[in-house]
């Protein structure tokens, strides 16, 4: 009679035991090396290739990769570079401006032989019989806000497309020529307005790209803004007193 508690029985491995197991000895396949060639894995092509390919695969594809990440971040600094250039002089140009109609000249002019973009705008919040600025936009919060909506109250830049009405109020008469825009709103703990450029290339602004260039421009903006709406506001007034020898 066979006596089964001494009875030898082989148990199959199980996935988990094996995976255990070959975690534990990363070295395993450097002394067993011929099972690489053995082991075969599914390939795109349909076909099966051993482990041995598959690993010379796999580093290739992550060589690739790391060539396109490579290739992408050497073009976005080269990209940084064009825009701390253009932040640089933009900003040195606002040191000097006098009066609100000249942040609308400063820009257009910082932005006049961009390659990619094509239109800026500044819009300021505020009653425009107070700013008699010839060629600033100057509304009031609520006008814009029935136009461009909730992007008002964003904290940061929105990039991408824009409604036909948002582009309509923002571009005016250029606005069917926009393709994509950015928008950034003009604010520390006051509202002041907004601050958007746009390109005729739909693809140009999207809603990942960086952001860091319109804020240093519209922070730029908004210290001055504050002064120079004062000043205007007080020319105005002054305008408006008579004088005692009239």
């Amino acid at each position: 009679m066979t006596d089964v508690n001494n009875q030898t029985q082989t148990q199959p491995l199980s996935e988990d035991a094996v995976v255990s197991f070959l975690r534990d000895n990363p070295d395993f396949f450097v002394t067993h090396e011929y099972l690489l060639d053995e082991l075969r894995l599914p390939h795109k092509s349909g076909s099966a290739i051993s482990l041995g390919e598959r690993q010379v695969q796999v580093f290739r594809e992550h060589r690739d990769e790391l060539r396109t990440q490579l290739h992408e971040l050497v073009e976005a600094a080269q990209q940084n570079d064009k825009h701390f250039e253009k932040s640089k002089r933009l900003l040195l140009d606002m040191m000097d401006v006098k009066s609100l109609d000249e942040i609308e000249y400063v820009i257009q002019a910082a932005f006049k032989d961009d390659e990619k973009i094509d239109f800026a705008r500044v819009v300021v919040f505020g009653d425009p019989d107070d700013y008699p600025a010839a060629n600033l936009h100057i509304v009031s919060e609520q006008t814009a806000r029935d136009e461009l909506g909730t992007v008002v109250d964003s904290q940061g830049a929105i990039c991408g497309r824009f409604t036909d009405k948002q582009l309509d109020f923002l571009f005016q008469q250029q606005a069917k020529e926009v393709g994509s825009a950015a928008l950034i709103p003009l604010r520390n703990d006051t509202l002041y307005g907004v601050f958007s450029i746009a390109s005729k290339d739909p693809a140009h602004f999207d809603s990942s790209m960086g952001s860091l260039f319109l804020s240093y421009i519209s922070d730029f903006i908004t210290r001055l803004l504050p002064a120079l709406l004062s000043r205007s506001k007080s020319a105005l007034h002054a305008e408006k007193v008579p004088s005692l020898l009239d």
